[in-house]
């Protein structure tokens, strides 16, 4: 075998990957953006670290809302190093100064945030050193400017990083240690942005910054590192000589047999009623989902997919079809945002997805379109190609890293027993792959990267069964008898790593929350693993570790 070379290892970043800033020189740099979505009365954080080189009477590095209008803030730096937070407007009585709070020509942490809609506090390198009683309402849906005041006439010299806002949720309570790494989207994030050494205007959830006079993108930052809590990430196009070189094994730990399940809205069936509930599980354990968020609309019938770091869930049943999808961070916790459309409005289409493409398939009312989306992008869906005439919504898949399958379905008084496949990367209409042992529909589906499983479903007429077929992903042909489920289920939602796939929830027909497991590799009937926070079937799954994930 070849020797380790370290200096010939190379991946998309390393443990020592830093961020990077913007620099403002003072003399007409500036950045601005619309939000498109206010903090109104709710809990928020606004953090960014800055360096001042100057300070004025008002030179602002971070401002919400326009002009001198009530209910914005503004953050400005001072002659002396003062921090002037202007809290509700520009006026005599509308700010406070925290003298000698900033130091110039080194790396600040800063720290706005609001709770209930009472209090208002700054904090600065990790100590709290402002409290402010308002009872607010940022009602503007502007974030103003970073690095010049409201007034439009002072800015800013010095550098801004990692420049974060997020609605719902005050990060930071007392006094703390501030990050070491590199800010990330988590939660309601609303803006993310002052950290790509390669572009000022770069954000990470997809708003639009406009550059202003010569605020430039810089490598100069904190010296923040990336989060690599597993170890270093291999992962993008990065090859390797196998006979000169040893070749580490592809994939995060998570992709290698750990990983996280997402489980988004659904229906509890007695009584009647949709939900917007977000749970999540470690799939390499066993025990009881835990709360991860909420959808933003009460939703039955959506379908799941994912990359290794951001799950979706589309279509689906409110008050009529839906086209919307949506999105969370999954290693997080916290409210899926808004991601784009679907081609068409939809009910209980099904999802695949490789690490960078995701794929909507079937569903009711446009039975055979397939659209697909960049999963890193937001934005809305494209068109891909067509399913098989008349397959209907209801289907069950899965996914290797290059192709996707579905399996079953439901057209208007019929199931079918149709498996048919596409290329993930490609576009065009999808080839026959071969037959389910029954005609089923409402299966979920669990795959590692060789071998999928579809499970549970209805049969004609309307039985629900617990049982399980494979097939392996690769080839064509009909699927193979793996074993039962626990309990007999239709509508579950899905979730798996390379090694164990997941069903939890469905309609049984009065409803579970029990979660069941299966080892993909193998056959034979499921295992407990543990229970949803509430009983509730026709619900969206997705993972950041499954089989499409390479």
């Amino acid at each position: 075998m070849g020797i380790l070379r370290t200096d010939k290892i190379s991946g998309l970043e390393t443990p020592t990957a830093v961020t990077g800033s913007v620099v403002f020189d003072g003399t007409g740099d500036y950045l601005e953006v619309q939000v498109g979505t206010s903090l109104g009365t709710s809990d928020f954080t606004c953090e960014c670290w800055i360096y001042p080189i100057s300070g004025g009477h008002n030179e602002a590095f971070f401002g919400f809302g326009g002009g001198g209008s009530v209910n914005n803030f503004q953050l400005s730096v001072g002659t002396t190093g003062a921090l002037r937070l202007y809290y509700k407007g520009i006026g005599a009585s509308d700010y406070v100064d925290i003298a000698g709070a900033l130091t110039f020509s080194s790396w600040n942490h800063v720290v706005f945030s609001g709770n209930s809609g009472s209090e208002l506090n700054a904090y600065v390198n990790g100590e709290k050193v402002s409290t402010i009683s308002y009872s607010y309402n940022y009602s503007s849906t502007t974030l103003y400017r970073f690095g010049l005041n409201r007034g439009g006439v002072i800015y800013y010299d010095g550098y801004i990083s990692n420049l974060r806002v997020i609605k719902g949720k005050e990060l930071y309570t007392s006094n703390f240690t501030p990050p070491t790494h590199a800010l990330e989207v988590i939660g309601d994030t609303i803006l993310l942005c002052c950290n790509n050494p390669d572009s000022a205007g770069a954000e990470a959830t997809g708003k639009t910054i406009t550059v202003n006079g010569n605020a430039a993108a810089s490598t100069f930052s904190p010296g923040l590192t990336r989060d690599f809590t597993y170890g270093t990430e291999f992962k993008g196009v990065t090859t390797f000589d196998t006979q000169g070189y040893f070749v580490p094994p592809s994939g995060t730990t998570e992709q290698r047999g750990r990983g996280r399940g997402v489980f988004g809205g659904g229906v509890f069936p007695s009584p009647f009623s949709n939900k917007n509930t977000i749970d999540y599980i470690e799939i390499h354990t066993e025990g009881n989902a835990q709360d991860f968020g909420d959808l933003p609309t009460t939703t039955r019938g959506q379908g799941g997919c994912s990359s290794s770091t951001r799950g979706l869930f589309f279509s689906g049943y409110s008050s009529g079809a839906l086209d919307q999808i949506e999105f969370v961070t999954i290693h997080t916790t916290g409210n899926a945002l808004d991601f784009g459309n679907l081609t068409v409005a939809r009910t209980y289409a099904a999802g695949a997805s490789s690490n960078t493409r995701g794929i909507f398939a079937g569903g009711y009312a446009h039975r055979d379109v397939i659209d697909y989306v960049t999963i890193a992008a937001l934005g809305d869906a494209v068109d891909f190609g067509n399913l098989n005439a008349g397959t209907g919504g209801g289907m069950g898949s899965v996914q290797s890293p290059t192709r996707a399958v579905f399996a079953g379905g439901y057209v208007p008084a019929s199931k079918i027993n149709t498996i048919q496949y596409i290329t993930i990367a490609s576009t065009g209409d999808a080839t026959d792959f071969g037959d389910l042992i029954n005609a089923t529909n409402s299966m979920g589906g669990v795959s590692s990267q060789t071998r999928g499983v579809f499970t549970g479903g209805v049969i004609s007429p309307s039985t629900i069964v617990n049982s399980m077929e494979y097939i392996t992903i690769a080839s064509t042909g009909n699927s193979q008898d793996f074993g039962d489920l626990v309990e007999v289920r239709q509508a579950e939602a899905s979730a798996s790593n390379t090694i164990r796939g997941v069903s939890a929830g469905g309609i049984t027909p009065s409803g579970t929350n029990a979660i069941d497991f299966v080892v993909i590799a193998t056959t034979g009937n499921a295992n407990s693993f543990g229970d949803l926070t509430e009983r509730r079937g026709q619900t969206g799954g997705c993972s950041d570790s499954h089989g499409g994930l390479s």
